[in-house]
């Protein structure tokens, strides 16, 4: 009875190998990026300054920023995959709220000031009487910035030097005989 189930779960197996190829053939980057892109938590308008308010965080110096880097995709993929619907309802009034009292407060969006004025306006808003939730937004949005940068490919093989499997085993090794 039991090599019946084994034979049964063998075939299986073996089916699904062999249509696997067929199944993942048309699979490019292109399509990858459109299909995350057609499932995006945000519009595009919340995107674009998701994006900036995180390239604000760490710009991009002589290494990629965070918007170069995809840092906004990675945020946007956290609150609304594992977070509750609190830091989701967070994140929107935060998007919202930055760029209102953007465009009230300096006369323009917040996508389309420099650098120097996104991070006066960025310090300006939380030192000048936030409210909790502003604070709320900018911490979470600061720390899934970090985060996210840090956990980068980019980051992890150029900066940090990461490596999967560390101390690797030289066996042919000369040794010296002078004492």
């Amino acid at each position: 009875m039991e090599r019946r189930i084994a034979l049964k779960n063998m075939a299986v197996a073996f089916g699904g190998l062999l249509s696997l190829p067929s199944w993942a053939q048309n699979w490019t980057t292109e399509s990858v990026a459109a299909q995350t892109a057609s499932r995006s938590y945000l519009s595009a308008a919340d995107d674009a300054l998701l994006a900036e308010i995180a390239e604000t965080i760490i710009p991009e110096t002589d290494i990629p920023g965070a918007k170069s880097l995809g840092v906004h995709t990675y945020i946007q993929k956290i609150v609304k995959d594992c977070m509750d619907t609190q830091a989701q309802d967070a994140l929107e009034n935060g998007l919202y709220t930055v760029g209102d009292i953007s465009k009230k407060s300096k006369g323009k969006d917040f996508v389309a000031m420099n650098q120097d004025e996104r991070t006066a306006f960025l310090n300006e808003l939380l030192t000048q009487g936030a409210d909790e939730e502003t604070k709320t937004f900018y911490n979470l949005v600061k720390t899934l910035t970090i985060k996210g940068f840090t956990t980068s490919e980019y980051y992890l093989t150029n900066v940090a030097h990461y490596q999967l499997v560390p101390g690797f085993y030289h066996g042919c090794v000369p040794i010296s005989t002078s004492k």
